[in-house]
């Protein structure tokens, strides 16, 4: 203990100079908003880095998990190609390209690290501003929804997961269309609630919940999850619905990032109505 103090003493002025260097760039990072901003994507680009090498130590012995859902994934976008269907010799099909419009692109990204044991739970992803992607994009897997871009830096992107009190996501009951909203319980990572929905809906066990459309964020049909159970409280107008998520979201690997590429045009068309 003698011997450290007397370190400390030799070497005061080093130490003192450190301290005050580290309070004058706490002071610049605070009260600089370029600075900060600055400060905030250099600290995202080194933890990504390290988040990113210790991934791919992980991904290596998660390798057959990995080619099993790649190739369930494949199945299904060659399940909905022209090939995949065959001519009703009944009644004549014409298709015409013109008359369809993409809305939705998708662009994919590696979890390179995931919680979902806090009260609010976040991923980062290998894919950043330099890839396409940007604040508010959605996230989903082929299993359902994930979460929301809530902020970019160069080569990597943050997203607030749907395991957030923070986050809501429009959602509807597949097989008649009851809306309402999904949040989560903040107990457990496959459990999610489902609120807004009116008593006078006839709804059960085992009924499927996907995204309503009604936002910019998700394309309508994305899968979230099925009801667990529900009731109605005495003098209330809502079901109180528990459900269980589709995705595990313990063991999420490649995600798709959704960009809605008409997203500008409603938000200004939305606005203009509003303003008038």
């Amino acid at each position: 203990m003698k011997n450290l103090f007397v370190f400390l003493w030799r070497h005061y002025y080093f130490f003192l100079f450190l301290i005050l260097e580290i309070i004058s760039f706490t002071l610049v990072v605070q009260h600089s908003y370029y600075q900060q901003a600055n400060f905030f994507n250099k600290t995202y680009e080194v933890t990504g880095s390290i988040y990113k090498s210790y991934r791919d130590i992980s991904d290596y012995f998660d390798l057959k998990h990995v080619n099993k859902k790649l190739a369930e994934e494949n199945a299904r976008l060659h399940a909905q190609t022209l090939k995949s269907y065959i001519v009703d010799e009944t009644r004549m099909v014409k298709i015409n390209d013109t008359v369809y419009k993409q809305q939705y692109q998708y662009i994919c990204a590696k979890v390179i690290s995931n919680t979902v044991n806090k009260g609010n739970n976040y991923l980062m992803l290998n894919q950043g501003y330099n890839d396409g992607i940007r604040k508010d994009m959605g996230v989903i897997t082929s299993d359902g929804v994930v979460g929301v871009v809530c902020d970019v830096s160069k080569n990597f992107s943050y997203v607030i997961s749907v395991l957030s009190k923070k986050l809501k996501v429009s959602a509807k009951i597949k097989k008649d269309n009851q809306y309402g909203s999904i949040t989560w319980n903040g107990i457990s990572y496959r459990i999610g609630n489902m609120e807004d929905v009116p008593s006078h809906a006839k709804i059960k066990i085992g009924d499927t919940i996907i995204t309503s459309g009604n936002s910019y964020i998700f394309p309508e049909g994305i899968s979230i999850g099925t009801i667990s159970s529900f009731k109605i409280s005495e003098g209330e107008s809502f079901y109180s619905i528990k459900l269980k998520f589709t995705a595990d979201y313990n063991k999420l690997s490649y995600v798709y990032v959704v960009n809605n590429l008409l997203k500008d045009e409603q938000q200004k068309l939305e606005k203009s109505a509003k303003d008038e």
